[in-house]
């Protein structure tokens, strides 16, 4: 099962195993609070994608079109999908504002496929 959460909600052990697949570290939170299991930098947005994003919605559609085509063919993906696949229970973790609209959701998407 695939879990969604904000790093700033907090950890819950139902969580199982927390990925934080962001890559810069969330603001005003220690490593200690935030009970991140695994830090996956290589598997969030492009530096350049993230910015023209800006957490605008009406850009949603094409920001997850422009994603996908960035994880095609990157590692780091498949070593998600195994982690999920020897876990029963994994979070992804996220700290955009935005519940709706992240990368974190984009990326659930893929993995569930």
């Amino acid at each position: 099962m695939i879990k969604i959460k904000r790093v700033y909600e907090g950890y819950s052990e139902d969580d199982g195993i927390r990925i934080l697949v962001e890559r810069l570290w969330p603001r005003g939170i220690s490593k200690e609070k935030a009970h991140i299991d695994v830090w996956m930098k290589e598997i969030a947005p492009s530096t350049e994608l993230r910015k023209w994003f800006n957490h605008e919605d009406n850009k949603w559609d094409e920001f997850v079109k422009r994603y996908r085509e960035e994880l095609d063919g990157n590692s780091a993906l498949d070593r998600l999908k195994e982690i999920i696949d020897k876990n029963n229970r994994v979070t992804l973790i996220y700290s955009a504002k935005n519940t709706e609209h992240n990368s974190a959701v984009a990326l659930s998407g893929v993995v569930q496929e």
